[in-house]
């Protein structure tokens, strides 16, 4: 059964070396650090909440609110790295080897991770994340329609923007609740820092983690890619160019889900994640 959990009572901070870092944690065994997106009010207990109540009973969970995001120190353009940043929370945590699971920005963080610390990801799961290369199917000349209302979300995190945001994240209307626009407007609020911080660099900042075609290729961790087929943020063809690139991989393709597939099809992620990573 899934544990009674809250964002308070997992809520935890600790000191790196660059930055403090908000996190939030629950259960034993193998670590299981999971990175969020990019997306005003975004944090590590907002994109991964729910998961973390079923994965918590196999495994210690570790949700990460990235510098730049949530209660985590503010970064500037110039300061921010996730990489870095997710190195220095398992050496503060004494961390040896974790299986990182991300959304959106956050798989790409955990995807460069792969390529530049690959002796300290034992598994790697995205969902949504982006790829580099040409786009053949998704936006090409410019950024996608999700993508447009993320960064009106930075400029105006309303709660009224935030609905948009939400609906375009997601595929099922039932996902776009009350409770969860105001969670992220509340949050995107409270840091006035972060967003400005966001908009001095925008998605060139983003895209900045991204890992080049051919060290992405060279991958040897285990993989694991799921994309939502109705995905109006990151097309599904980014998905299709990883499992081509990534030797040890596979994919997870849901039809009639958008964006935040980890809450859509919660019960399938939590299950195809949990095997993943006890199993591989």
């Amino acid at each position: 059964m899934p544990q009674t959990l809250t964002a308070e009572g997992t809520s935890r901070t600790v000191q790196t070396k660059n930055w403090k870092i908000h996190y939030n944690e629950a259960g034993e065994g193998h670590p299981i650090v999971m990175l969020h997106g990019s997306g005003p009010g975004a944090t590590g207990w907002s994109n991964f909440g729910p998961n973390m109540k079923v994965l918590s009973d196999r495994f210690r969970v570790i949700a990460v609110d990235t510098p730049g995001w949530g209660a985590s120190d503010a970064v500037t353009p110039d300061e921010r790295d996730p990489v870095e940043a997710a190195l220095q929370l398992l050496d503060a945590l004494g961390i040896d080897k974790a299986a990182f699971v991300g959304n959106s920005m956050g798989g790409m963080t955990s995807i460069a991770f792969a390529v530049r610390h690959p002796d300290r990801i034992s598994h790697l799961i995205t969902m949504g994340a982006g790829s580099p290369g040409p786009a053949y199917f998704g936006a090409s000349d410019g950024p996608s329609e999700g993508l447009k209302v993320l960064l009106k979300g930075y400029r105006d995190p309303s709660p009224e923007t935030m609905r948009e945001l939400v609906e375009i994240m997601t595929y099922d209307a039932a996902f776009v609740t009350d409770e969860l626009i105001a969670q992220r407007s509340d949050a995107a609020r409270k840091r006035p820092d972060h967003l400005a911080n966001f908009l001095a660099s925008g998605l060139t900042g983003v895209r900045s983690v991204q890992a080049p075609l051919e060290r992405i290729a060279a991958i040897q961790t285990p993989t694991l890619v799921f994309h939502g087929r109705d995905d109006r943020v990151v097309h599904y063809e980014s998905a299709l160019r990883l499992v081509t690139l990534i030797p040890d991989s596979r994919l997870v393709l849901i039809n009639r889900c958008g964006h935040w597939l980890q809450l859509e099809h919660a019960d399938e992620f939590n299950r195809l994640v949990g095997d993943f990573v006890a199993t591989r």
